[in-house]
């Protein structure tokens, strides 16, 4: 259950929970491409603004590594390939393979944007609702020539509904392989087989169902969507995320010009 409450909305009373779903999605967008090209200096700058808001949603540090300690292990693994991968100055060798300062760098710098970006992913998530989620999608689509905009809506409204079910069912088939001792398969290749096929399969099962339920219930993109409600401080939220997109690039200003050159 903690895993299937992870990336759904979770009920609030805070101000993220009632800022416009259309001015928190372009916040996501600003905040992401800013820490495309961030240092260490704006991902710590990016990080002290966000971590007051994980408190006030009731998603504490401590607790958000716990459930993403997958995540965590997969950065770690992606640092450790760029530290022996990138040539620079070495630090350590061991058995011919060297450790240099300069991937070491890379590689934890890269695995610190990945994270901030998982968690602002994750506080919007946890204080959008669904419906919103899918009429801001519509809203921003209907401009786009070419584009069906309801249904790329509901496609996307879908996606991210079925993203925790995936998460709970493939912690129930790593249950189910556990308890026939496959957890003592050495071979991963075997190990990745028994855990990927019987998750594909149910997921596919899952998605065949909901199209049948929603056959059944005559579901059809031409819907009323709920009105947007706002809270009135979009317009501070959106200078406030303005300005600190703007000091991160200003502290990564080198790294910022890097893409140009």
């Amino acid at each position: 259950m903690a895993d299937l409450t992870l990336f759904s909305f979770q009920a609030g009373t805070t101000v993220l929970h009632h800022l416009d779903v259309r001015a928190k999605t372009v916040l996501v967008c600003m905040l992401s491409m800013a820490l495309f090209t961030a240092g260490f200096s704006a991902c710590l700058v990016c990080f002290l603004v966000v971590y007051p808001l994980m408190c006030a949603i009731g998603m504490p540090m401590d607790r958000l590594i716990i459930r993403l300690k997958g995540f965590i292990l997969l950065l770690v693994l992606m640092a450790a390939t760029r530290a022996v991968t990138v040539p620079g100055e070495p630090i350590l060798s061991v058995s011919g393979i060297e450790i240099t300062r300069q991937g070491l760098a890379q590689g934890s710098l890269v695995g610190v944007r990945f994270f901030l970006v998982m968690v602002i992913g994750l506080l919007f998530a946890a204080t959008t609702r669904p419906a919103a989620l899918k009429s801001a999608a519509q809203w921003f689509l209907a401009p786009v020539p070419f584009v069906p905009e309801k249904r790329a809506a509901i496609m996307i409204s879908l996606c991210l509904k079925f993203f925790p079910l995936i998460l709970s069912r493939a912690g129930q088939t790593a249950d189910a392989v556990n308890a026939r001792c496959g957890s003592f398969k050495k071979n991963p290749v075997r190990q990745i087989r028994f855990l990927t096929l019987p998750l594909l399969k149910k997921t596919v099962i899952s998605a065949d169902h909901l199209c049948l339920a929603m056959d059944a219930r005559c579901y059809t993109e031409h819907r009323t969507d709920p009105a947007f409600e706002s809270s009135g401080r979009e317009r501070l939220f959106l200078g406030a995320g303005t300005g600190l997109c703007t000091a991160m690039v200003i502290l990564s200003r080198e790294s910022f010009w890097m893409i140009f050159w």
